[in-house]
C-alpha cells in the first residue's frame, strides 16, 4: 500500500475530504440557525399560522444590552391586525386600506416595532433631545433659524409654527422639527427635517432652498439663543395640513424613542402617497 493509505480503498486524505465535508455541512446548519432569530417563526396570511422551516428554531439566547436590560431571540412576536382586507382570495394578493393608512401603518406608513426606550450616549445622556435641552448646542450662525417660522403643508395652508429643533447629540445635526399646531396651538407635532426646506425669502434666489444642518456645541452664548424667524418658513410637501395636525404624537415632551421616530418617518414619508387621492394614483 502507498503512505497514507489505512486500507487499499481508505486513505488520510479521504479522511480529512470526509471530515471536512462534516464540518462544513454543521458550519452552514449551525449558521442557517442562528439566521432565524430575527423575523421567525414567519408569520402568514392564514390566521394563528406560524412556519419555522427548516432547520428548526435555535434554542432562545439571551442577550444583555447596553442599558441593562435583556433580550431573549428568538421568540414569538405578538401578531398584528391591520385595518386592511386582500384585494384577491390568494397569498400575497395586495392590501386594501380600511381606514386611514397613514395612521393604521399601511403600505410605506409600515414602521418597525423598535425599542421604546431612548437611545443613550456612552455618558448616559438621551442620544436625540430638543436644543432646550441640548444647551450646549445650537444653529449655526450661517444657517437661517427656522425657530418661528410658519409650516406651509403641501395645501398651501399653515399647519403650525416651529417651536423647537431636535438634534443628534452624537451627529451634531438635526433630525426633528418640533410644531405647535395652528388649530391647537397646545398640541406638539414632530417632523423630520430631511423631509421639509427651509426657505429664507431673503434670499437673492426666489424660493431656493436653504441648507439647514449645522449644529455647534460649546459653551453656551449669545450664539445660542434662538434667533428671529423674520423671513423664514418650512415647506412640508408630504402632508396636508389636517394630516400633520394629526400627527402621531409622543408620550414624553423632551424623550423620542425609536419606535416613535420609525412611526413618525413612515407617517410624513407615506403622504408622498397617501396624503392626496391624486398622488395614489398612476401618472399615465
Amino acid at each position: 500500500m502507498q503512505t497514507g493509505a489505512i486500507t487499499p480503498y481508505i486513505d488520510v486524505a479521504q479522511l480529512v475530504l470526509y471530515a471536512f465535508w462534516i464540518f462544513f455541512f454543521g458550519l452552514v446548519f449551525y449558521l442557517q440557525r442562528e439566521s432565524k432569530r430575527e423575523g421567525y417563526p414567519l408569520v402568514t396570511g392564514h390566521k394563528g399560522e406560524r412556519l419555522e422551516g427548516f432547520p428548526l428554531l435555535p434554542t432562545p439566547k439571551t442577550f444583555i444590552l447596553p442599558d441593562g436590560t435583556t433580550k431573549s431571540v428568538p421568540w414569538n412576536e405578538p401578531i398584528e391586525v391591520i385595518n386592511a382586507r386582500a384585494s384577491a382570495p390568494w397569498d400575497g394578493a395586495p392590501i386594501i386600506p380600511l381606514g386611514n393608512p397613514m395612521l393604521d401603518g399601511i403600505g410605506p406608513a409600515s414602521y418597525t416595532q423598535r425599542s421604546t426606550h431612548p437611545e443613550l450616549m456612552p455618558e448616559g445622556e438621551v442620544r436625540i433631545a430638543p436644543l432646550r435641552v441640548a444647551t450646549d448646542h445650537w444653529v449655526a450662525a450661517e444657517d437661517p433659524d427656522p425657530r418661528g417660522a410658519p409650516v406651509i403643508c403641501c395645501d398651501g395652508v399653515i399647519g403650525g409654527t416651529v417651536v423647537d429643533i431636535w438634534i443628534d447629540r452624537a451627529d451634531q445635526m438635526p433630525l426633528w422639527l418640533e410644531a405647535s399646531v395652528a388649530s391647537d396651538p397646545a398640541r406638539r407635532v414632530m417632523f423630520p427635517i430631511a423631509l421639509c426646506r427651509v426657505i429664507a425669502n431673503n434670499n437673492p434666489f426666489d424660493n431656493a432652498w436653504v441648507s439647514f444642518g449645522s449644529i455647534v456645541s460649546g459653551s453656551r452664548g449669545t450664539a445660542g439663543l434662538p434667533r428671529s424667524a423674520s423671513g423664514v418658513s418650512v415647506k412640508l410637501a408630504s402632508v396636508t395640513a389636517a394630516q400633520f395636525a394629526i400627527a402621531p404624537p409622543i408620550a414624553m415632551p423632551d424623550i423620542i424613542t425609536p419606535r416613535e421616530e420609525d412611526r413618525l418617518m413612515a407617517y410624513f414619508a407615506s403622504g408622498h402617497l397617501y396624503a392626496t387621492p391624486q398622488r395614489s394614483e398612476p401618472l399615465l
